[in-house]
């Protein structure tokens, strides 16, 4: 973390406070709302609002809006990431109270995945029939697997990440990532997904595909995966997904070839049967 001298006077000083290190460790296990932070920690709103106000001062971490709700997590920043990571990593397993810390907060996320659970109760029936007229989920998977091959890369960004699916597979190869979709109950499944597979290095929040919340020329692999049919725009979401990668960063689209199933639009909201090479081009 290269910084002038006061700078980094400064930031040790908003870290050099036990809850705030709490909340950080914390943070360095997923995105957390203050509410879920005033459960675990057991203090008041405005006593966890101001620490989280002198936290995000410092630039060591973030806040995003979703809806009603704001989540926090670290500062995608590398140099202030790598700061904070470099200070929990001395107190996970060391402390009592960190440790009874990660007690409630596996609870918090066991509770997400009840949630999830209950709305994929109530959803799973049409998704399982959508499903079925794709090619099986693990050839997909695989095919882009191979596409991008082996070598790690620093970011990831999903569009249109529904269940988190691509963000759990790729996370071996990536050092951030992050996934974007517009409905909150689908993020609810995204995070819980995330958790029960042990993802730490990604975060979802929710955005429009047409102007997503994020920096630009900031990620190495965008992937937009069966989303497209949906939009009455696809090309100006391709053209905006491009404008977010790094030089020599890759675009990786999945969707439907052209086909007839009409029923799609009209029991499945799909704006378009999808499409043929040269549309995608």
């Amino acid at each position: 973390m290269h910084v002038s001298l006061d700078t980094m006077v400064d930031t040790l000083k908003a870290a050099a406070e036990s809850s705030r290190l709490r909340i950080l460790a914390l943070l360095s296990r997923g995105d957390l709302t203050v509410s879920d932070l005033t459960e675990i920690l057991g203090q008041s709103q405005p006593r966890v609002s101001r620490h989280l106000k002198l936290l995000l001062e410092a630039g060591l971490i973030g806040r995003y809006q979703e809806g009603s709700w704001a989540f926090f997590r670290l500062s995608d920043a590398d140099s202030a990431r790598d700061f904070v990571m470099g200070l929990v990593s001395g107190i996970r397993g060391a402390d009592p109270q960190v440790e009874r810390d990660l007690e409630r907060l596996a609870s918090v996320k066991r509770k997400r995945q009840d949630r999830a659970v209950e709305y994929f109760s109530v959803n799973a029936a049409s998704w399982d029939h959508i499903r079925s007229l794709h090619v099986p989920d693990r050839a997909v998977e695989a095919a882009m697997l191979k596409l991008v091959g082996k070598r790690p890369f620093q970011s990831m960004l999903d569009l249109g990440t529904g269940t988190g699916r691509l963000l759990e597979i790729f996370s071996p190869l990536y050092r951030r990532g992050v996934g974007i979709d517009m409905s909150r109950e689908m993020l609810t499944v995204a995070r819980a997904n995330l958790d029960k597979a042990g993802v730490s290095n990604a975060q979802v929040r929710q955005g429009d595909i047409f102007a997503p919340p994020v920096e630009r020329d900031a990620f190495d692999l965008v992937t937009i995966h069966q989303v497209l049919h949906y939009l009455d725009d696809p090309a100006r979401a391709i053209h905006e997904a491009a404008r977010l990668l790094r030089p020599a960063g890759r675009l990786v689209i999945v969707d439907f070839a052209p086909h007839a199933l009409e029923f799609l639009r009209e029991e499945h909201a799909h704006m378009r049967l999808g499409f043929s090479d040269r549309q995608i081009a």
